[in-house]
């Protein structure tokens, strides 16, 4: 029987509810934004231990402390960031007025948008959940939140636990698979941001496209970690291997391939394998290294490692013992040097701990094979020269940018966050945040003194005249 009618009526049904409530409060004033804020601050801290048990549980294994700093303290930075400003950016924003209309005034309305749509992923379900929808609610909205199927147990609790701290008017928390994300895609959202793959990212722009909902997309693709000429390779390689190993690589800003001076491969992969033994003392056996969430992508990322073999490059494994586990979906890190550019592992997103490393002549050939990709949601640049770094910053596009370390720009609420051309569209965190999901409504106040009567109909000398003279500025 098909069940596709069942539940594309349910999903239109939630969706209906939120807009009704929207349009009984169009404008909602700050305090009920701060009272849902506070809300869902609560929720989050509340129930902190729960999301860990939750995440821990889907991935077969995940630190708890992994989740608390990746995850759960970035959230609440986030809302506490919201409660500290939204009342400034809730307020209408001066704008100047063109001389010839004078002495009219002019500003900025931030608007809610209405009902907004997100879209969370498996890698990180809390935060990349709980970010757009802080900035959806400072912003005065109502959201329906989609969550990953492939985290059936922490989409389980935060639906239970939003439910019992949103009224269903205010916010919902949707489950199920693709064909239900490809329904909820189709809503008519008055904004929907999704965090996933480029393919599935295509997929709901288009589907959001029937409707003409304005889209934030936040991708990935291949972040690359640059290490300049007489850089500290061992503090390159600790800050690098942080960013690369945390969540196992599963992080859509984890650095994707490293770029070193020629001559110097050797002393880089010495250099991360101490690390890595250091940060993981017990190897694939460590408590503190995070499991592949699932057999499917664990098996992926074994075809990609067994192709690079099978291609004649040069695997270097960080950890002692056991590479693999395949009970537990567990992948030792490695390094992987003199790969074939064909490779599906120098073209795909890796999104596990297998790094790409490769040799450059000179910074002109590292800075041209970084323009020569697709686009990144990152890039990491590891350089004291500030001259040298900010002629990278202008030759290079990038999502976002984090000098001499990695990842941390996502956790700036004063930076926005998102991708640009293959790793996405648009941006949040925020002040960023608050103005995707508002609309930043042009509002002029014509006085009673107007001049729009001496280039009205007929037209004649004057006419002519002021044209002239206005053409001349």
């Amino acid at each position: 029987m098909d069940r596709a009618p069942d539940f594309a009526a349910s999903l239109q049904q939630t969706y209906s509810v939120l807009r009704a409530g929207f349009d009984a409060e169009p404008y909602p004033p700050w305090a009920v934004r701060h009272d849902r804020l506070r809300r869902l601050q609560s929720l989050l801290r509340t129930h902190a231990a729960e999301w860990a048990e939750a995440i821990d549980a889907d991935f077969g294994g995940r630190p708890p402390p992994e989740t608390g700093l990746l995850e759960l303290v970035p959230s609440l930075t986030g809302i506490a960031d919201a409660l500290r400003h939204g009342p400034r950016w809730m307020r209408p924003r001066g704008a100047p007025v063109s001389r010839w209309f004078l002495p009219a005034r002019a500003h900025v309305l931030p608007q809610p948008l209405g009902v907004v749509g997100i879209i969370a992923p498996w890698n990180y379900p809390l935060v990349l959940a709980a970010a757009p929808l802080t900035a959806a609610l400072a912003a005065g909205n109502r959201a329906m939140v989609k969550l990953s199927e492939y985290t059936p147990t922490f989409s389980a609790v935060f639906a239970q636990r939003a439910a019992q701290a949103f009224a269903a008017d205010e916010m919902a928390v949707v489950q199920g698979d693709a064909d239900i994300g490809a329904a909820f895609s189709a809503l008519p959202f008055d904004h929907l941001l999704f965090t996933g793959s480029t393919g599935v990212g295509k997929r709901v722009m288009a589907a959001a496209a029937a409707h003409l909902t304005p889209v934030t997309l936040e991708l990935g693709g291949k972040s690359p970690a640059v290490i300049t000429p007489g850089y500290d390779l061992v503090h390159a390689a600790r800050r690098i291997l942080f960013g690369k190993l945390v969540n196992a690589g599963q992080t859509c800003i984890a650095p994707d391939y490293v770029l070193v001076p020629r001559g110097q491969q050797a002393a880089l992969i010495d250099a991360c394998r101490a690390e890595a033994q250091r940060l993981y003392p017990e190897g694939l056996r460590s408590p503190d290294f995070t499991s592949i969430i699932d057999h499917r992508q664990y098996s992926r990322l074994l075809g990609l490692l067994g192709e690079a073999r099978a291609a004649g490059a040069h695997v270097h494994a960080l950890f002692d013992g056991v590479q693999a586990d395949d009970l537990r979906h567990r992948l030792a890190p490695a390094l992987v040097c003199d790969a074939p550019a064909t490779l599906r592992l120098m073209n795909e997103e890796i999104f596990g701990p297998l790094l790409p490393v490769l040799a450059y002549d000179d910074l002109a050939q590292a800075l041209a094979h970084v323009r020569s990709q697709p686009r990144p949601l990152a890039m990491y640049w590891f350089d004291h020269d500030r001259r040298r770094t900010a002629e990278a910053l202008l030759q290079t596009h990038a999502g976002g940018v984090t000098v001499n370390d990695t990842l941390l720009h996502f956790a700036q609420d004063g930076l926005p966050f998102g991708g640009i051309g293959a790793s996405g569209m648009g941006s949040y965190h925020g002040r960023w945040g608050f103005d995707t999901f508002s609309k930043l409504k042009p509002v002029l106040y014509q006085s009673r003194l107007s001049g729009v009567g001496l280039v009205a109909p007929p037209y004649g000398q004057r006419t002519r005249w002021l044209m002239k003279l206005m053409g001349r500025l």
